[in-house]
């Protein structure tokens, strides 16, 4: 195919990198919102993140071998297929205001989201000249970006009402106002998953339409789950702990982010589409800005001590977040994206390092390790219900940070297999 004709399918690769940002950054606003349509306590509304990140832990493996055995345009297909259902379950569950359809809604869409993720980052790389890999993966990780920052907005703008009764008001309607209410709140997501449904509908269909080079991804593709799934890379104690740093980074970023409304509500009084607003329009401009500039400091910082110099930060941040009140609080909660920037790439490039052929594999349990974006908000929740306290709740990803921290000192060290097991 002539390279001129590359940049239509390279236009439609690169907006899938928009899809699997919005449906992570969409989970702010759904989580208070179904927690007030669906009266659900913290740790029930953190079913939200489980069902998302379970998707790509459950899918990541089983897409990547579909990919390798059907292709890469198939897996994409699929992939959008999955997002596009999922999006139009939220349909009749809103009429049914049944959260356990919600979830399931959320499933389909992230397993759709796990598809193109594990498509998309290595066939763009091969979607034209070899030499210009690096600057389209970069062009398209934008668009990441840009559905990081536009997926709060736009749901605090469609999605979120602004009513917010407290319990006594609720307490004082009889059960027709107050199921009409409940029903209104759970309605507001049926327009915009329709759209966000028909939209990607519109995508398969060009998708389908458009002729879409046939590339066969290298043996190296660090990208990618692979085929040869062993565990015996794990011998490798930095990549242990790389594991378990990404666990407990992902954590963090999902639980720092998942629970922010209620904290911005809690710690000053703000009201939920101000703090939607603020979450995406100022703690996303950090997010993106911060791998910007997080980039250029590495050319003057080795990337382990810039992950610790961060991890460092977000750690005194969430102190103040967990001992201070009002708009102090608030801002500092706010400022912790910027310093988590640099943290998933950061950890996925160092505990790669060294494993040779085996990166491929590395890739697959670094993939798998972000199922720690499950496991925190849940954890957040129980501490929220059992303290009364969503502030209370920050300790769990301070202390993530303090993983992330240990990692980037001393976890990261690489050792030399062969010679360790000549010493023993």
């Amino acid at each position: 195919m002539p390279k001129s004709k590359y940049l239509f399918p390279l236009i439609l690769v690169t907006s899938l990198f928009f899809l699997w940002a919005f449906l992570h950054n969409i989970n702010p606003i759904l989580i208070p919102h179904l927690k007030k349509a669906c009266q659900l306590n913290d740790t029930q509304s953190s079913f939200i993140d489980l069902s998302v990140y379970l998707a790509y832990f459950v899918v990541a493996v089983p897409a990547g071998l579909f990919m390798h055995r059907f292709g890469y345009k198939k897996g994409i297909i699929i992939g959008l297929l999955l997002y596009a259902t999922g999006a139009f379950l939220f349909i009749p569950a809103a009429a049914e205001r049944s959260y356990p359809f919600f979830l399931f809604g959320l499933f389909v869409i992230a397993s759709g989201a796990t598809f193109l993720e594990a498509v998309a980052n290595p066939y763009i790389t091969f979607l034209g000249d070899i030499k210009y890999s690096a600057q389209r993966l970069n062009m398209a990780q934008s668009f990441n970006g840009l559905g990081s920052l536009i997926a709060p907005i736009i749901g605090g703008k469609f999605i979120l009402t602004g009513i917010e009764h407290t319990a006594g008001e609720l307490k004082q309607m009889n059960p027709f106002q107050f199921n009409s209410y409940l029903q209104s709140e759970a309605n507001t997501v049926k327009m915009p998953y329709l759209i966000i449904g028909c939209a990607v509908v519109v995508l398969i269909i060009l998708f389908i339409l458009t002729k879409i080079p046939n590339v066969n991804a290298s043996t190296d593709d660090l990208h990618s789950p692979g085929t040869d799934f062993s565990i015996k890379v794990l011998r490798h104690s930095h990549f242990r702990w790389s594991v378990i740093a990404q666990f407990f980074y992902v954590g963090a970023q999902v639980g720092v982010g998942s629970f922010f409304i209620r904290y911005a509500k809690y710690v000053a009084a703000v009201n939920e589409k101000q703090a939607a607003f603020f979450w995406g329009g100022i703690a996303m401009v950090g997010f993106m800005a911060g791998r910007f500039i997080g980039t250029f400091l590495m050319r003057y910082v080795k990337p382990p001590l810039l992950l610790s110099i961060y991890a460092a930060i977000n750690i005194a941040l969430l102190l103040l977040a967990l001992n201070t009140s009002g708009h102090l609080a608030l801002y500092t909660v706010i400022a912790v994206p910027f310093f988590m920037s640099i943290m998933y790439p950061t950890i996925f490039a160092l505990g790669i390092n060294g494993l040779g052929n085996e990166a491929k594999i590395g890739a697959s349990f670094l993939v798998m390790s972000i199922i720690g974006g499950a496991v925190a908000p849940l954890l957040m929740g129980l501490i929220s219900d059992r303290t009364g306290s969503i502030q209370t709740a920050y300790i769990v990803p301070l202390v993530c940070f303090c993983v992330v921290l240990y990692y980037g000192l001393k976890g990261h060290q690489t050792v030399n297999v062969v010679q360790l097991s000549q010493t023993l």
